[in-house]
Formats: C-alpha cells, sequence, structure tokens
C-alpha cells in the first residue's frame, strides 16, 4: 500500500499569520479565520472530515458488497467539531450523516452494516479518541 503525504507551510504568528495546505493537485490557503471562525478557505479539522467521509463511503461499499448487496450510491457527510478543553483545543466529535441507495436491503440490516463500517473505516480508527456517531437512511 502507498503512503500519502501531505503538505503544510504557515507564515507568521498564529493570529496574524497564514499558511497553505496542498496534496494531490489540490491546494488551500488556510488561517485563524478559517479554522476557529467562518474566514475563507480550509483547516485541518474540515480535511479531517473530507477524509472520514470519503473513507466511510468506501467502507460502506465494501461491507455491502460482501453481503451481497450492490450499491447504487452512497452520500456522506461528516461533520467535525473542535471545541475548546481547557486552555487548548481538541477534536471532539465526528457525526456521520449518510444517504445510500441499496436494492434488496432493509433498514436494519443496512443500520448492522453501516455500523460495521463505522468501525471498520481506517480514520474512524485513527479518530479512536473521537465520539463518532452516526445517522444513515435508505433512499
Amino acid at each position: 500500500m502507498p503512503t500519502r503525504k501531505a503538505n503544510a507551510e504557515w507564515r507568521g504568528n498564529l493570529r496574524e499569520g497564514n499558511g497553505k495546505i496542498s496534496f494531490s493537485g489540490f491546494e488551500g490557503p488556510y488561517s485563524v479565520a478559517s479554522r476557529f471562525e467562518e474566514g475563507p478557505g480550509t483547516n485541518p479539522e474540515e480535511l479531517i472530515a473530507a477524509a472520514h467521509a470519503g473513507c466511510f463511503s468506501m467502507a460502506l461499499a465494501a461491507v455491502l458488497a460482501g453481503a451481497g448487496y450492490n450499491p447504487k450510491r452512497i452520500s456522506t457527510t461528516a461533520k467535525v467539531t473542535v471545541e475548546k478543553t481547557g486552555d487548548e483545543f481538541t477534536i471532539t466529535k465526528s457525526h456521520l450523516q449518510t444517504e445510500a441507495e441499496v436494492d434488496g436491503i432493509d433498514e436494519d440490516t443496512f443500520k448492522v452494516h453501516a455500523t460495521s463500517a463505522k468501525e471498520g473505516c481506517p480514520v474512524s480508527k485513527a479518530l479512536a479518541g473521537v465520539d463518532i456517531t452516526m445517522d444513515v437512511k435508505l433512499i
């Protein structure tokens, strides 16, 4: 398996500085405003959310296929929460919201497979210290 990489460069002090994050053709600015306010640009938590959504969707497709189902579409949004705990900031939650179109599966069976995918997803495992919750819906 390949090793994946990303780069980040920060210039200046924390409050007034800014940086850029880049990987595989993506490059985006980040700053205190994009991370802790609603400023333009990206932030590490948003990138973790993207990784978690992508990983979970793929893991769910694999789990469903392994159980004999053929998913037509899986759409996942991950919401990663960063909170101030004492004097530090901590990622405390990742909430997955998934809608899937899968023929021949009932809601309860789908939820069992979604839970398995959530637990087996490599990004979920990397976020082991984070409260990971999930809402799933068949469409």
